[in-house]
């Protein structure tokens, strides 16, 4: 991998912790830095930090641009990292499914994508969100050496049965699209599915040793659209200490009463209001009931949802903490995030009138270059 830039940008609007003043940002040897090489003229430029994304799935029409039409993992993510460079996601945590669903939510998908991941050259940093739909009460094993072997330090549960249908022995809707993508029979896939809602409560039981085992490991751990404050004080109690994508706002008002984080989907913001009814991320915001936004399933998401808050009035550095130093709270991670001297040299480069992202910088290496600042840096 090539050497980190030493680049001095002069003349830019700088976002801080406060907000948006001129100033000067250098980096060298992968951080920042009060000292470079070489200047760059960033006149006319934001620069900010670099986009720290804790969920998004859109990775997965590269790695099967129609349905059956899987590719090799390693190709898919050179299309993945571009995407996400071009968006100034810096930090991308790769939300991968160990789910009944099958084909590229399947277990074989996913310790593929994951060793995948482990061995790619990525210029961003790439990391694994293990999504794990804990009915599998036979794969709790498997579980547990896959995230021992990849060292993945993020599981969030999740619980997409419809218990509803199932325990009155409907068949849940689009069971045969579900059934056509994991490669079974509608009769098979309704047979599994039923056989995981019977099972839910012995794998609810077995869930507590599961979870210590992971929160010893230093693993994090969260819930997925927790419905209700006794949801969300159920998965706490199993160490799932971040709420992810809360349905209501008194699931969401109660694990922030507790100091569970939140997290919400931008599209959710970009859209103003969930595409199915549930709660609107932008009054949860309101309320400082939120703590991250991430891409969900558009990795155009984060920066504009930062964007169109700043345009409704939150400013600048509340709006974009939400998807650089909120999410790096959330993980623990003291080294990114912000633009503080000795923080990783992650950072975007917008131009301050147009809002492109004409630069994006990830440990000091150039992730993205185009427009007239791509011009001004390669230029003599």
């Amino acid at each position: 991998m090539e050497r980190p830039l030493s680049l001095r940008f002069i003349g830019a609007q700088v976002l801080g912790p406060d907000g948006v003043g001129d100033g000067t940002i250098a980096m060298e040897n992968g951080v920042l830095t009060d000292a470079a090489s070489r200047d760059i003229d960033a006149a006319g430029y934001l620069i900010l930090p670099g986009i720290i994304d804790l969920h998004g799935d859109g990775f997965e029409h590269h790695m099967a641009p129609r349905r059956g039409a899987q590719t090799d993992p390693q190709l898919g993510l050179r299309a993945v990292e571009a995407e996400l460079a071009a968006n100034g996601i810096t930090t991308a945590v790769l939300a991968q499914f160990f789910s009944w669903e099958g084909g590229m939510r399947g277990p074989d998908f996913a310790e593929a994508l994951i060793a995948a991941v482990g061995s790619y050259a990525s210029a961003l940093d790439l990391r694994i969100q293990l999504r794990f739909e804990f009915s599998l009460l036979e794969a709790f094993d498997r579980v547990k050496a896959l995230i021992e072997h990849e060292n993945i330090g993020y599981v969030v549960l999740n619980d997409h049965l419809n218990h509803t249908a199932l325990s009155v022995g409907k068949r849940p809707p689009r069971l045969v699209g579900q059934a056509l993508k994991s490669g079974r029979s509608p009769d098979d896939h309704m047979a599994l599915l039923t056989r995981l809602h019977e099972q839910t409560p012995a794998a609810l039981d077995a869930l507590p040793e599961l979870t210590n085992w992971m929160t010893a490991r230093g693993v994090k751990i969260g819930s997925h659209d927790d419905t209700t404050p006794d949801t969300r004080a159920r998965f706490r109690a199993l160490g799932a200490k971040i709420a992810e994508f809360p349905e209501t706002r008194a699931a969401a008002e109660a694990a922030h009463a507790a100091g569970d984080p939140v997290i919400m989907g931008a599209p959710n913001v970009v859209r103003g209001g969930s595409h199915d009814g549930k709660i609107g991320a932008r009054d949860l915001i309101a309320d400082g009931l939120v703590d991250a936004l991430v891409s969900d399933y558009h990795y155009p998401a984060p920066h504009r949802a930062a964007l169109a808050l700043w345009d409704d009035g939150l400013p600048l550095h509340q709006a974009w903490a939400l998807i650089s130093g909120g999410p790096a709270r959330v993980m623990g991670w003291s080294d990114r995030g912000t633009l503080a001297q000795g923080s990783r040299a992650d950072l975007i480069v917008m131009d301050a009138t147009t809002r492109r992202i004409e630069g994006v910088f990830s440990a000091g290496r150039a992730a993205y270059l185009c427009g007239p600042f791509a011009a001004r840096l390669i230029g003599p």
